[in-house]
């Protein structure tokens, strides 16, 4: 697989919301987070887990780059926030739910 457009999934949230992927401007967003020791791993015991939103809907060699990867949380603690992670995540989560629901007013150039 070249781009996660050709997985099942891509595919399977197409059948179920056509409205969607009708719209080529509207943007995919796949959220990823991975935490790490800032003071290395013998020191204090500290973590801190940034959360990324990157846009999906770009040519594989875009996606990944760094300026279409938006740093959205950084959730601090003494430790991975385990279970507790949706908790940290669900103000982006009402945010996404409020984009779904009634979108954002943006300027389109082509039509300006």
């Amino acid at each position: 697989m070249v781009h996660s457009s050709n997985g099942e999934s891509w595919k399977l949230f197409n059948s179920v919301h056509p409205h969607f992927s009708v719209e080529s401007r509207n943007v995919r967003l796949r959220l990823c987070t991975d935490g790490f020791n800032p003071f290395g791993s013998f020191a204090a015991p500290y973590s801190r887990w940034p959360v990324i939103l990157t846009v999906y809907n770009l040519p594989p060699g875009m996606c990944m780059r760094s300026e279409f990867m938006f740093l959205s949380i950084i959730i601090p603690g003494p430790s991975s926030p385990g279970r507790n992670i949706d908790v940290c995540l669900q103000p982006l989560i009402d945010e996404l739910v409020q984009l779904w629901s009634s979108g954002a007013l943006t300027y389109d150039i082509s039509r300006k």
